[in-house]
């Protein structure tokens, strides 16, 4: 399964080999996207695919193999469908024939500890409808009614598809602005992104995209400049913009280009406040300074991209850092949402890139591990602010008065 590749929200199907899940996920999306037969473990790895719900919007809906999968090749298909969690904004569990088990009690063990909302929905209601006592059970167990489908006559469709759209967390669909609290209508934000061997052929990259959507839809003015061009544009314009953004990778030029008087942040330092753990992220960048002799720093991209000889994260960052310490530190880069090739305490810091391809659950639950062990977490752009002597200046914009800023210096 390609992971880490869509923001849109993940709802993961859940259950027993053969329990209807193949056929619910067809039901759902209203076409044969997935393998639907009476032998139990059609299924064998997690498979996703696009739906759009009415008056909702786009989801990605995650087809699992049975949770009691068995043997050697069987317990490896359980592992890929528990990892989907990391992935999921929404579970959904299906069982049938009154069954409630031990799989059953363990996969909501796990969404809790995920802090994952679930539905439990019994399938095969046109062959077997739930008991009584079985929804009673199941409210007993989960605090959450059991609720009654079939792919086959589609009973209460309707009804499983607005429970899908009020359960699924709100932050999970809705968009947020990324700028909106920063700009005023009119204003002016010069956004500084140099052309160079990373920017994709004809394209900008997701953030500075991203940050041109935001500027316009809080209705401001967004200007796109190369970093060589900053310097006159300024001075022949006398434009004074309320905001600038750069390329994390050009900051000391930009740091010199834009007056001191004006707020510049990077697009990296953006999507860190916008989708991720800001406030560890706070805390742990100036633990780049306490790295000692021996220390390996993991990094983690979110999304996969042809490794260039120059790369952001496996070249420039560890560049940057050895320099900046001067010690002599390991590293580790792990792309898309792959397992981690040590433990996480192995590791005494962990860089996350901005995530611009990946949803902030999904980038949140990345970062959990390394929080709960107690390993300082930041982001590209703040390290890199930090190592170029501009990381106060870098945060400024996204920090409000009654903060302690005796974490940040």
């Amino acid at each position: 399964m390609d992971k880490g590749r869509e923001s849109k929200p993940h709802i993961g199907i859940y259950g027993r080999r053969n329990n209807g899940k193949s056929s619910l996920i067809n039901c759902l999306a209203g076409q044969d996207i997935a393998i639907v037969s009476d032998h139990a473990g059609t299924t064998s790895d997690p498979v996703k695919k696009s739906f759009e719900i009415t008056d909702f919007g786009p989801v990605i809906l995650v087809d699992t193999a049975g949770i009691d999968d068995s043997g050697d090749l069987g317990q490896k298909r359980v592992d890929r469908t528990i990892r989907t969690l990391d992935i999921i904004d929404l579970a959904l569990l299906v069982v049938t024939n009154n069954s409630w088990g031990e799989y059953e009690d363990e996969l909501i063990k796990k969404f809790r500890d995920h802090n994952l909302p679930f539905i439990v929905i019994h399938s095969k209601s046109d062959i077997e409808e739930p008991t009584v006592d079985f929804k009673d059970k199941i409210s007993s167990i989960t605090g959450t009614s059991l609720f009654e489908f079939s792919s086959i006559d589609k009973r209460n469709y309707e009804e499983l598809i607005n429970l899908i759209r009020i359960t699924i967390p709100e932050h999970s669909f809705k968009t947020p602005t990324l700028l909106g609290d920063l700009i005023n209508y009119g204003d002016i934000v010069i956004l500084i992104t140099p052309i160079d061997i990373e920017a994709p052929a004809g394209r900008m990259i997701l953030p500075q995209v991203q940050a041109i959507r935001d500027i316009l839809d809080n209705d401001a003015v967004a200007i796109v400049l190369k970093e060589r061009e900053v310097d006159a544009f300024l001075k022949k314009t006398k434009i004074k913009p309320a905001l600038a953004i750069t390329d994390s990778q050009v900051f000391v030029k930009a740091d010199a280009s834009i007056p001191h008087d004006i707020p510049l942040t990077s697009f990296s330092i953006m999507l860190a406040r916008f989708k991720g753990d800001f406030d560890n992220y706070l805390k742990g960048t100036p633990k780049i300074s306490e790295l000692k002799d021996g220390d390996r720093v993991l990094l983690l991209e979110s999304c996969t991209h042809h490794v260039s000889c120059d790369d952001i994260g496996r070249t420039k960052i560890p560049r940057w850092i050895t320099s900046f310490t001067g010690k002599k530190i390991e590293y580790d880069v792990v792309a898309g949402l792959d397992i981690l090739p040590r433990p996480i305490t192995d590791y005494s810091l962990v860089i996350q890139c901005g995530g611009c391809m990946i949803t902030g659950k999904q980038l949140h639950n990345r970062l959990q591990t390394a929080i709960k062990s107690g390993v300082p977490v930041t982001n590209y752009g703040m390290a890199i602010a930090y190592v170029q002597g501009i990381y106060n200046r870098a945060i400024a914009p996204f920090i409000t008065e009654n903060r302690d800023n005796s974490i940040y210096l």
